[in-house]
């Protein structure tokens, strides 16, 4: 089933010169079955190092998927999450080299259309920030891999550095971006953003409400939100698609029809 906002689209009408696209990575340009980021990181770390993540899952995932909870309060939780995550890496040893191999070893699978989809907007010269809470390593290395980091696309993520050996850094004095701060704003290079501030109109493309904090909330406007809803339940559907322009769900949630709805 498609949900959309018909008004906005027919007042917004997009072409490849007036807008710029502002999109999520795990579970929004990759499928709802691929591995994510995070795990994908560590994926040759061991089972004790899986398990411990797992553990963390359990702990802060409910959190995080829960629209009950407080705002400050989930703030702090997700913090404390990825901040934990983070150290795992480090206290299990990771180097770049099992970076690299736990990557390419991993099953990422990319969303339906979301390959072509990026190769079309490199075609038009469209410009494509991707936002995400995840390892931004992984994602700057599957596209590499599979011919889509394209020189359109810039990455704002958690990146993980490495010193001269090759070995983790300790992730420390760092701001953690994660579900809840996911924003463009003091992230991007100055040439990057005078370009994107000539572009009257923007896509954004997620898969949790939290997502939509990726455009500033003055800027929604101007903006085409589409949601891949992940989990199709009639609540889900109903906060969803009060909050999205463009809800795609079950059969529907794929970049082609995405690409044809807001490009209409």
């Amino acid at each position: 089933m498609i949900y959309t906002n018909t008004d906005k689209l027919d007042k917004i009408k997009l072409n490849q010169n007036n807008v710029y696209i502002a999109i999520d990575f795990d579970k929004t340009i990759t499928s709802v079955e691929s591995i994510d980021s995070w795990d994908a990181a560590g994926n040759i770390l061991g089972k004790e190092f899986k398990k411990e993540l797992g553990d963390l899952y359990e702990k802060y995932g409910p959190i995080e998927r829960s629209y009950s909870i407080g705002f400050k309060e989930k703030e702090i939780a997700m913090e404390e999450w990825y901040s934990e995550c983070m150290g795992l890496y480090y206290k299990y040893g990771l180097t770049n080299e099992k970076l690299i191999k736990s990557i390419d070893e991993s099953n990422i699978i990319f969303r339906k259309g979301a390959k072509e989809f990026l190769q079309d907007m490199n075609l038009k010269n469209v410009s494509v920030i991707i936002l995400s809470a995840g390892i931004g390593n992984v994602i700057e290395r599957f596209l590499k891999t599979n011919n889509c980091y394209f020189d359109n696309v810039y990455i704002i993520s958690n990146f993980i550095e490495f010193d001269n050996d090759g070995k983790m850094k300790k992730f420390e004095d760092c701001k953690m971006i994660h579900t809840l701060n996911k924003t463009m704003k003091n992230h991007l290079p100055k040439q990057i953003e005078e370009n994107l501030n000539t572009k009257q109109y923007k896509i954004l493309f997620g898969d949790l409400i939290e997502d939509k904090k990726m455009v500033e909330e003055k800027d929604l406007k101007n903006t085409i939100t589409v949601c891949f809803l992940n989990k199709s339940t009639e609540v889900d559907l109903d906060k969803f698609n009060t909050n999205f322009d463009i809800v795609l769900s079950e059969n529907d949630a794929n970049f082609k029809i995405a690409e044809k709805i807001v490009f209409n």
